[in-house]
């Protein structure tokens, strides 16, 4: 399928306008974007749009545009080329901005032109995808400026759907925050279950986990008390994640970190309580990292919308 470009470049987490992201640095990313578009064209479209065949001819043109209908972040604008490209590829995408973008009400995002028919059956996948993943940037985005100023950054967690972890990873990148791990195998997180069920103390765990790794994955450890926190500084960890403190304690965390590892490691990170109305307040502590499941398992999906009208208008 044909993607047309805007006049102008713009960057984007995406690379240029609309575009797919390179394919070397989101492989997983678009392996996964093809079969969640495979799968939810199976089960929206199944054996044909029996509708649409009984309202329009086939050659019937079509003209759709994508618009904002409210101010947000676009993230997975690619995925309507995606879909299309799978319906029709005969279908003709042009894209008027980038994921990354912050769009205001009324925006024409992109439009669609090819067979009407097509672009009807599947303008609510092409939809899904992108309110879903858009409502994720929106959202994220919100949380970064509110603690723009500070040193802390806005991450993730493994809070996601299933099967969509990567593409909702990606919109929290086009969000501007930062991702977590990706999932069990890519760092090292060792939390008050382990402690308990395990038998050892963190001391010992750390140092199993050190031998056996070295230094080719990250090492996270979670305290809930600044005993607790005394007792982990001095380990060969790379992250210590305090976990549902207080403020308070947030900047007593920070100050005793500074004290006995002077140079800012390992990197504190909070979770926990954390909202809208507390971000500002945990970020002004000194925390380097707030993670938030909210961006995830809670975002509401961004409302936009595909205007159909004829070719010819």
């Amino acid at each position: 399928m044909k993607e047309k470009k805007k006049p102008h470049k713009k960057r984007s987490p995406a690379g240029d306008a609309g575009a797919k992201p390179e394919v070397s640095a989101e492989e997983d990313l678009l392996s996964e974007a093809s079969l969640l578009v495979a799968l939810a064209l199976v089960e929206d479209v199944g054996t044909g749009d029996i509708t649409t065949q009984v309202c329009l001819a086939a050659d019937h043109p079509g003209r759709g545009s994508i618009v904002a209908r409210c101010p947000g972040v676009v993230a997975g604008l690619w995925f309507v080329g995606m879909v299309y490209e799978r319906i029709d590829p005969t279908v003709v995408v042009t894209f008027h901005a980038a994921d990354g973008d912050a769009v205001e009400a009324g925006l024409e995002l992109a439009v669609v032109t090819g067979p009407a028919a097509s672009i009807l059956t599947g303008e609510r996948t092409a939809l899904n995808f992108l309110q879903r993943l858009s409502g994720i940037a929106t959202l994220t985005r919100r949380f970064v400026e509110a603690v723009r100023g500070t040193k802390a950054v806005i991450c993730d967690t493994r809070k996601t759907t299933p099967g969509w972890r990567h593409l909702e990873k990606y919109a929290v990148r086009c969000g501007g925050g930062t991702n977590h791990r990706v999932g069990l195998y890519d760092q090292i997180l060792i939390k008050d279950n382990h402690i308990a069920l395990s038998g050892q103390t963190i001391e010992a765990l750390v140092a199993e986990a050190r031998a056996r790794v070295g230094p080719q994955f990250k090492i996270e450890v979670e305290v809930d008390t600044l005993d607790q926190l005394r007792a982990a500084l001095p380990l060969p960890v790379d992250y210590i994640l305090l976990d549902n403190m207080t403020a308070a304690e947030m900047r007593q965390a920070v100050a005793l970190r500074d004290e006995l590892r002077p140079g800012g490691l390992p990197l504190l990170e909070t979770s926990g309580g954390v909202t809208l109305q507390t971000v500002r307040e945990f970020a002004e502590t000194g925390v380097d990292r707030i993670s938030v499941g909210v961006l995830t398992h809670s975002a509401p999906a961004l409302d936009i919308a595909l205007d159909i009208r004829e070719q010819n208008t």
